[in-house]
């Protein structure tokens, strides 16, 4: 029963390990092959992170976690390059994983203004910012570790075996910078896009041309009931897409934060848990299992951020067809049911919110214009309040 257990979970090592190989390199490819997905920069880093801990971190995870491997043994040098990696990885993930909430906030709730700023300078700042903050936190893991030619076992190579008081500190800062403020950040992110998404889908349907601006305004009895009419004819088409935009608008905080919490949480639960009451820590098989959930990331997120997307999809579907010399005929053509749920939430978030700035920025206050609107009373399609800035 041993046995196979270990053979079971040196397989699912592997195949994560071999998914975030493939499943980033295909992201990397696509993204890097087309020039206008200026957009998806920090999807692309986050998939150079995840591609270098594929690469580095990932097998030295299965040497340290599987028992097949117990004869390996590392030198203190060797665990310092060990410890380095595996910090350095994660917190450059979760770091480049808040960024990409926040660009995502200004590109659907401020997609003129994200244009205006979204610029290659801005990009590598926040490039150079997540490394530089990622191998601070990692030297400070490093400080106090004994020197020599002293070895361990690699099962044992973690950052709790070199002793001292200033491990419980490290823990606690490294919880806070890379985790708790990036997880404050994304559910504030997050709560805002859903909030604009439950107005956006409250907003009411538009009324036909004749019915909101008539040539010729009459005040009738006759007319006012012809008006009424027709918008009360009207509500059975709004509520389904009022309940399809607050469904995408659930599911897409659901999927993103969820996914990321499972992934995160139980590894940084595990260390403050550790260090603060247990206060020492030599491995183990918590920490092997905690470890590997949050590498999990590393294949799980090229999905949630790359290939759920419906033009990276699209790219890849064009790639595909290139390699096999299929005919240009053969497009594949992708219905609104067949797109992502989160992509077309994103695109009904930014359609919405760039409709609303356009007609602020173009309509002149005129005193018409004023009496027009507020005769008729209904919004623009899609219109979403600009939030203050």
């Amino acid at each position: 029963h041993s046995t196979a257990q270990e053979i079971l979970g040196l397989f699912c090592m592997i195949l994560l390990t071999f998914t975030a190989l493939v499943a980033n390199i295909v992201v990397m490819v696509i993204i890097l092959k087309t020039p206008l997905f200026r957009k998806f920069i920090f999807v692309c880093h986050l998939c150079a992170v995840n591609l270098l801990s594929a690469i580095f971190l990932m097998p030295l995870g299965i040497i340290s976690s599987s028992s097949c491997f117990n004869w390996v043994i590392y030198s203190i040098a060797e665990c310092k390059a060990v410890i380095f990696l595996n910090i350095c990885f994660i917190s450059a993930s979760i770091l480049t994983i808040s960024i990409i909430s926040v660009e995502r906030y200004y590109y659907i709730v401020h997609p003129l203004r994200y244009e205006v700023k979204m610029t290659i300078r801005l990009a590598v700042a926040g490039v150079i910012f997540i490394w530089v903050k990622s191998v601070l936190i990692t030297v400070l893991a490093l400080v106090a570790w004994p020197h020599g030619n002293g070895a361990t076992s690699a099962s044992r190579c973690t950052v709790y075996w070199s002793p001292g008081a200033h491990k419980k500190v490290f823990v606690i800062l490294f919880s806070i910078t890379c985790f708790i403020l990036p997880t404050i950040i994304i559910l504030t992110v997050y709560s805002s896009i859903y909030r604009v998404a439950r107005t956006a889908s409250l907003q009411q349907a538009p009324v036909p041309a004749q019915a909101v601006a008539p040539r010729h305004r009459c005040d009738s009895i006759a007319s006012q009931v012809t008006i009424l009419t027709a918008r009360i004819l009207m509500l059975p088409r709004l509520i389904p897409d009022r309940l399809l935009g607050s469904n995408k608008a659930i599911l897409t905080l659901v999927l993103i934060v969820g996914q990321f919490l499972c992934c995160c949480l139980p590894f940084f639960a595990f260390h403050l848990h550790s260090s603060v009451i247990v206060g020492t820590v030599g491995g183990g098989h918590g920490e092997m299992v905690v470890t590997w959930i949050a590498y999990s990331s590393f294949a799980i997120n090229p999905f949630f951020y790359g290939l759920l997307n419906r033009q990276i999809r699209e790219e890849l579907a064009r790639l595909r067809r290139s390699c096999l010399n299929r005919p240009l005929g053969q497009e594949l053509c992708l219905s609104i049911s067949e797109t992502s749920v989160q992509e077309n939430f994103l695109q009904f978030l930014q359609r919405a919110t760039w409709t609303l700035e356009m007609h602020t920025s173009c309509v002149s206050p005129s005193p018409r214009n004023r009496l027009d609107h507020t005769t008729t009373g209904f919004p623009t399609p899609g219109q979403v309040p600009e939030e203050s800035s």
